[in-house]
């Protein structure tokens, strides 16, 4: 039987309790998992894509099946050179199927490849790095959101470490 991998992709900036949520949960469901960092211009990334595999990279470190990736370019072209078998992305609501809907459709016109939506547990649902930044920016405390590494990395990135 092949095996089952599936690439869980994502700017992750940063990484939060809830990516890492799902990440484990795909972790359950297939053999082996990569963890596709990618840039999105248009969201203005805080931390370089290097510290954000970095900051996966610790996270995920006890997961022997887990590992994590540097996506250069279209994620379809990742998952082929890969043999991914799925995309596994999580959803908070529909608002996010709404967004994440059309881009399923065509990685899967573009390389055959199926994606998974698994809903964000009912602790992690309202979480997004975009609102951990903004309370980490404003001085808040986000340790309940994200791992130690990625919350002193917060702290350091706002003046605050």
């Amino acid at each position: 039987m092949a095996e089952r991998l599936a690439v869980a992709p994502g700017s992750f900036d940063p990484v939060t309790l809830g990516h890492l949520d799902v990440i484990g949960r795909a972790a359950g469901l297939f053999d082996r998992v990569v963890v596709g960092v990618g840039a999105n211009a248009a969201k203005g990334a805080l931390f370089s894509a290097a510290e954000r595999v970095a900051l996966i990279e610790d996270a995920v470190a006890s997961w022997p099946t887990v590992s994590v990736g540097l996506v250069p370019g279209l994620l379809a072209d990742f998952c082929r050179e890969l043999g991914a078998t799925a995309i596994v992305k999580g959803l908070r609501g529909g608002h996010d199927l709404a967004h994440e809907e059309p881009m399923a459709l065509v990685n899967r016109d573009l390389t055959g490849i199926e994606s998974v939506f698994l809903m964000a547990a009912p602790d992690w649902g309202h979480i997004s790095s975009s609102l951990v930044k903004d309370v980490a920016r404003h001085g808040g405390d986000v340790s309940a959101y994200v791992t130690p590494a990625v919350a002193r990395a917060l702290a350091g990135a706002f003046g605050r470490g």
